[in-house]
C-alpha cells in the first residue's frame, strides 16, 4: 500500500496509532492452520514497509509502539511450540522507510520522501540484529523467508537481472545457520537459487509455470520447491476483493503442486481486528476435511512419473503411486512407460474398494473409474 499509493515514510508512519489487532488470537490462528492441514506456518515479522510485528530493540516502527503493545512474534511463536507446528519468518531485504537502505538503486519505494543517502553496510547490520533477535528468543524457528532481492534487479523476464548491491548473503546466511544450524532459508528473487539456500520458492507460479510472469527461473532439482499463492487475488486483507478460489481449485492447485514435488504455501491476509475473514476460514476447514481423507496421498510425496495432464496428475510415496483424476470426467485410463516392474492391487483412497486394471510391458490401463462430484478421485496403485 505504501508503494502503490505513493505515501512518503512521515504520513505512512502515522498508522501505527491506529494498529490495534484486538481480535487476534495466537490459538485460533495456530489451531486454524493445523485444521486445514498445514505443518508449518510463515508469519510476516517485517514487510516492505519496515513495521517489525516484534519487540525489536533496533527501530522505534515496531508493534510496542502501537495502541496494541504485544509482540505478535512472541504469541505465534509460543502457539506455534505448544500446538506442535513449525514456524517459518518471513523477513524482507527491502526496506521502504529506512535511509540507510540503498534506495537511490531500487526498483520500488521512491516516491517515500527519504532524502538521505543509503549505506548499505550500516543496513546490514541492521538486518543482522533484527535476525539475531529473531533467531535467538523465540525458540526453533523452521525457516527464514527472505524477499525484496527483486528491488535491486532489473524486471522478471529481463537478460541480465544482476543485482545492483552486493547483499553479502554469504554473511546473512552464514548468521542464520550458526544461530539455528536447522533453519532453511529461503530466498524470492525469483531467480535459480543461491548459494547458501535451502530450499526454492515460486511466486503465484507452480514449478515450471509462469503464468505470473515472475517466474522464469528453472525448478531445482537438488532442492525442496515451494509454490506462494492466494485464496483471492489479494496478498493482504482486500474488501473490494470478493473473487475467492472455491474448495475444488484449492484441492486442485495443492495436488498439481504436490504433483510436481512442491510443498504449498497458502496466503492468509488477516483482517485489521487480527481475525482471518469467514471466506478464508471456510476455505481452510474444507482443505482440512479434504485432507483427513487424502492426506497421505499429498503429505510426503514425491513428484509422479510423468507432468500433471489435462485429466489430473501423480504422486508417489514408497510402494504407493498415486493418480489423481480431477476433471471429473475420466472413467478410464491408459499410461505408457510407467516405472514399475509390477502393479500388485488398485484400489480407491477413499474407501479401498478395488479398481480393475490391468497391466503389461509397462502400459497400465484402468477401468470403470466411478463418476464422482469431489474434487480429486485418488486411485492408488501399489507397486513391486
Amino acid at each position: 500500500m505504501m508503494n502503490e499509493r505513493k505515501l512518503t515514510v512521515h504520513n505512512y508512519t502515522n498508522l501505527k496509532d491506529f494498529f490495534n489487532p484486538v481480535e487476534f488470537n495466537a490459538a485460533q490462528w495456530v489451531g486454524m492452520a493445523k485444521n486445514a492441514g498445514m505443518k508449518y506456518i510463515t508469519l510476516i515479522t517485517r514487510h516492505h514497509d519496515g513495521f517489525s510485528m516484534w519487540d525489536t530493540k533496533y527501530s522505534d516502527f515496531n508493534i510496542m509502539n502501537t495502541p496494541y503493545k504485544k509482540d505478535i512474534v512472541k504469541m505465534m511463536a509460543d502457539e506455534c511450540h505448544k500446538q506442535g507446528i513449525q514456524l517459518y519468518l518471513y523477513y524482507s531485504l527491502l526496506d521502504w522507510r529506512r535511509e540507510d537502505y540503498p534506495h537511490e538503486t531500487g526498483r520500488t519505494g521512491q516516491n517515500s520522501a527519504r532524502t538521505g543517502k543509503g549505506d548499505y553496510a550500516s543496513y546490514l547490520q541492521f538486518m543482522k540484529n533484527q535476525l539475531t533477535e529473531l533467531l535467538t528468543n523465540y525458540g526453533e524457528i523452521g525457516g527464514i523467508w527472505f524477499d525484496g532481492h527483486w528491488d535491486q534487479t532489473e524486471p522478471e523476464g529481463s537478460k541480465d537481472r544482476t543485482s545492483r548491491i552486493d547483499w553479502k548473503y554469504n554473511e546473512i546466511y552464514g548468521l542464520i545457520h550458526k544461530l539455528q544450524p536447522q533453519c532453511m532459508i529461503g530466498n524470492n528473487h525469483h531467480l535459480t537459487p543461491f548459494a547458501g539456500e535451502d530450499f526454492q520458492m515460486f511466486e503465484r507460479d507452480l514449478p515450471g509455470e509462469n503464468k505470473s510472469g515472475l517466474s522464469f527461473q528453472k525448478a531445482s532439482d537438488q532442492l525442496p520447491l515451494e509454490t506462494c499463492e492466494t485464496i483471492s487475488n489479494s496478498w493482504g486483507y482486500n474488501l473490494s476483493d470478493t473473487y475467492y478460489k472455491s474448495d475444488k481449485e484449492l484441492v486442485h492447485m495443492l495436488v498439481k503442486a504436490a504433483s510436481l514435488g512442491s510443498n504449498l504455501l497458502l496466503n492468509i491476509g488477516p483482517m485489521p481486528n487480527g481475525k482471518i475473514q469467514p471466506e478464508f476460514q471456510d476455505r481452510l476447514k474444507g482443505l482440512g476435511e479434504w485432507l483427513k481423507i487424502y492426506g497421505e496421498s499429498i503429505y510426503g510425496t514425491q513428484a509422479g512419473f510423468i507432468k500433471p495432464q489435462a485429466w489430473g496428475s501423480v504422486t508417489k510415496s514408497g510402494n504407493k503411486v498415486y493418480i489423481h483424476i480431477v476433471d471429473g470426467k475420466t472413467t478410464s485410463l491408459d499410461l505408457e512407460n510407467i516405472p514399475v516392474k509390477k502393479i500388485k492391487k488398485a484400489y480407491l483412497l477413499k474407501d479401498k474398494n478395488a479398481v480393475n486394471f490391468s497391466f503389461k510391458k509397462s502400459k497400465l490401463s484402468i477401468t470403470a473409474i466411478p463418476n464422482t462430484t469431489e474434487p480429486d478421485q485418488v486411485v492408488v496403485l501399489e507397486v513391486g
